[in-house]
């Protein structure tokens, strides 16, 4: 058979029809990458769409499970993707067919022919409250310019303060928070919200504005290229704060991996060991399920045996 090169079916009108369903930019680009590999898949084993049947997409599950499958941007990859990844790109094909059927396109399977995998049950782990501690203040330690010393501490403090996505953080401005350290935040599937600033949290905060001066930025969290930066509505990258967590929790020789989703996690978890009532929680981290929450509030292993020893009905 001849090597082709398709394009699928009003894939965008499907983007066009995410992005005025008030979907994010980011979770639209999720969805076109996770359906450009299967397209690619499709090219690459000369099946045109419409042919596609059950087995096909038994061997696409089977790529996307391999090490020799390709990334969206047709690089080779050795890495393996873990079991929501796939269930992700599964989910998005998904999405994409029973668009086609709404637009009385006819699809080549229905789509809860699309079958998801198992995924892996990991233990949850939170981190010892004093490592967090420790990760939270390690900047002051470990960098040697202050001003990013302070911006650094200031961004690891609020996202334990408030609870808030990396993603929230970054994107915050000056504009979100009032003189009670309330912040107004519009978080995943633009849900709007508040989170609140500890005494602590806000103490770092203003220690951080001060060393940064007038900036023009409206972003609060900015790249710093010494005390006289200038630089014009830039933010500091998910990706630079990652990397430097994990740097910090390296240097500081914490064997459980922390991330700045993990500090969320932590948030929560330290919340409901102290009595926080898991509604709240819920509301504070924006989630819209409360079964998404109790994830969180479950993680703890004190937490458990502190509610075994509490509500046993032979404790003594």
């Amino acid at each position: 058979m001849d090597s082709i090169n398709q394009q699928l079916p009003l894939l965008d009108e499907f983007l066009l029809h995410l992005q005025t369903s008030n979907y994010s930019l980011e979770t639209v680009y999720n969805y076109e990458r996770d359906l450009k590999v299967f397209q690619d898949f499709l090219n690459d084993i000369k099946i045109y769409f419409g042919d596609i049947d059950k087995k096909t997409m038994l061997n696409y599950r089977a790529y996307l499970s391999s090490r020799d499958r390709k990334t969206a941007e047709l690089i080779d990859t050795n890495k393996q993707l873990g079991s929501f990844s796939i269930n992700r790109m599964l989910t998005s094909l998904r999405s994409y067919l029973k668009f086609l059927i709404d637009m009385d396109f006819k699809a080549p399977l229905p789509p809860d022919a699309i079958k998801l995998i198992r995924t892996e049950k990991k233990h949850p782990r939170v981190s010892e409250f004093g490592d967090v501690v420790s990760l939270i203040e390690s900047p002051m330690q470990f960098e040697k310019d202050n001003n990013v010393a302070l911006r650094n501490r200031a961004m690891l403090e609020l996202l334990f303060s408030t609870g808030m996505r990396i993603s929230e953080l970054v994107n915050l401005k000056k504009d979100q928070i009032d003189k009670t350290g309330r912040i107004f935040i519009r978080g995943k599937g633009k849900k709007e919200r508040f989170v609140y600033l500890t005494e602590r949290g806000k103490r770092h905060l203003e220690n951080y504005l001060k060393a940064r001066g007038n900036n023009e930025s409206s972003f609060i969290f900015i790249p710093m290229r010494g005390k006289n930066s200038r630089v014009k509505e830039k933010k500091i990258s998910p990706n630079y704060l990652q990397n430097k967590v994990k740097q910090y929790r390296t240097l500081l020789g914490i064997n459980i991996p922390i991330s700045c989703h993990g500090i969320r996690h932590a948030f929560a978890t330290y919340l409901a060991e102290n009595g926080a009532n898991p509604a709240a929680i819920q509301i504070l981290l924006g989630h819209e399920s409360l079964d998404t929450t109790t994830r969180y509030v479950h993680a703890s292993d004190r937490y458990a045996e502190k509610t075994h020893r509490q509500f046993h009905p032979l404790k003594r």
